[in-house]
């Protein structure tokens, strides 16, 4: 018996096919295999087409089919995780009416810098624990103002893992989880969020019902089934925002557990157990996926939109046909520091953990005569790392301490540099699990389906594979250029 997990992201959607009992992975594919494209027709934005991510999906699921022996019969389940906050418009006909505006596009910052004034802050605090800022229902608004006539013609709108859902199994619904991060969920009334509906002008048959996260929300029609390769009426039974997903991926589920990635973005996720909120909205505060009434979970999310961004930038520009473990082999070669070059990752749009400003990035005290190729690679991860850490001042705020971060061995993760870097500025250890987003799915799928019947049975095969810890030998060092990246960071931030 099998499930059925994807992870449908910015670059990619990666399927991975999981045995029940053993938690073994049994294959997994990811497609494209070059990123997926982003279109950004201006500055600051970035869409994508809903239908290239059901392709990939479809040619991933063919990819693990061909690889596999494996009767479509034995797939029991299957579980979505998906590039959170963007918008999906479509009509009665579950057509898509534009592409979709994804989580760094930027253009709906005024937007809901408007709501949060006219709202009040306070009271957008209070009640849905951020301000409306560049999320899903800022974005709809952007599509009120200025497409007019397609806003007209929208019958509902979805998250990315909605719509995915929505073409498995015919049904447009959402969840709780989802609701909280476009901002329309109101934690005080546990419902949807009225004055956030009540500001936009939108009628509140937009938005799809919300299911629990574990729960069967379909099962999959004929056609998709064909499409797909599988069998007719196979449950849809887990979806999640990637970062939720991700903390439960890695068994985070409890107050005090810190997830993380770092793949395009970067992510901090931790788990408190009651409501709460910054000031300035520079993190956010989301339903996680295991919240109950009984039993409340929140995920207190810090995203930076530029880390592994930056990373692949320079590889696409600056690296001359090298791979990313060539990369990282020769930032080793430079100390600690990068011999005075600094670089600030914040070049992917406007920064929560930067009150929404968007400063780009930046490459500060560039010698000609001093600095390589090598000395780009460090500095950037160690730029990278210090955003992180930035960040993490932030959550500490939040009565959320910082001893253990938990990730998957991926992306940014793979080089010991970042993970290093990392590790000894927060003074935290980290530890490495052979998991990704896709496994997630697959897991809460077999929740959701109630094959599992606890999450402790859901976790068979979950293994730590590595463990960084800080370095203290040479904490001085990274202190002082975290210190010096820090100083660059306030200019730029007065500029």
């Amino acid at each position: 018996m099998y499930l059925l997990g994807y992870d449908s992201g910015t670059s990619s959607v990666k399927a991975t096919l999981m045995e029940v009992q053993t938690g073994e992975v049994v294959a997994s594919a990811t497609y494209p295999s070059k990123e997926m494209l982003i279109i950004s027709r201006k500055p600051g934005w970035a869409e994508q087409s809903p239908d290239d991510w059901w392709k990939n999906l479809r040619a991933a699921t063919a990819q693990i089919l061909s690889s596999t022996k494996i009767s479509a019969t034995d797939i029991k389940a299957i579980g979505i995780t998906y590039q959170m906050h963007g918008l999906v418009c479509v009509d009665k006909n579950q057509n898509v009416l534009r592409p979709s505006i994804i989580w760094c596009d930027s253009r709906a910052v005024p937007y809901g810098k408007r709501a949060t004034d006219a709202i009040g802050a306070e009271k957008c605090l209070e009640t849905m624990l951020n301000h409306p800022g560049n999320f899903t229902a800022a974005k709809l608004a952007w599509v009120k103002e200025n497409e007019p006539e397609i806003f007209g013609r929208i019958h509902k709108i979805m998250l990315p893992g909605d719509y995915l859902a929505m073409k498995m199994t015919g049904r447009i619904v959402t969840t709780k989880s989802g609701l909280s991060e476009g901002i329309l969920w109101d934690f005080k009334n546990k419902k949807l969020a009225s004055e956030v509906m009540e500001y936009f002008g939108f009628d509140e048959s937009l938005i799809p019902e919300a299911e629990d996260t574990f729960a069967i929300h379909g099962k999959l029609t004929k056609s998709a089934a064909e499409e797909l390769g599988l069998k007719q009426g196979t449950d849809v039974s887990y979806r999640a925002g990637d970062q939720p997903n991700n903390a439960f991926s890695l068994g985070v589920l409890e107050p005090g557990q810190i997830a993380a990635t770092a793949g395009t973005s970067g992510v901090i996720y931790g788990v408190i157990a009651k409501p709460c909120y910054d000031e300035k909205s520079r993190v956010n505060v989301f339903v996680h996926v295991n919240n109950t009434t009984d039993k409340q979970r929140y995920g207190v999310l810090l995203c930076i939109n530029g880390t592994g961004i930056l990373n692949s930038w320079l590889k696409h520009n600056a690296a001359s046909g090298i791979d990313y473990p060539q990369m990282n082999e020769l930032a080793a070669t430079v100390p600690i520091g990068s011999d005075g070059l600094t670089i600030l990752p914040y070049g992917n749009g406007a920064e929560r953990t930067l009150e929404n400003k968007d400063i780009a990035s930046a490459i500060i005290g560039l010698q000609f005569n001093n600095h390589t190729q090598p000395h780009l690679f460090r500095a950037a991860q160690e730029g990278i790392a210090f955003a992180f850490n930035y960040g993490l001042e932030i959550t500490k705020q939040m009565a959320l301490e910082v001893k253990t971060i938990r990730a998957g061995k991926a992306n940014m993760f793979q080089s010991s540099i970042f993970a290093r870097t990392l590790a000894t500025i927060a003074g935290a250890d980290i530890e490495l699990y052979n998991t990704d987003g896709s496994q997630g799915a697959a897991r809460g799928a077999g929740l959701g389906a109630g094959i599992y019947k606890d999450f402790s049975e859901a976790f068979a095969g979950l293994e730590k594979v590595d463990e960084i810890s800080p370095d203290s030998d040479n904490q001085q060092q990274y202190e002082d250029a975290y210190e010096k990246w820090h100083q660059v960071l306030k200019k730029q931030l007065e500029r």
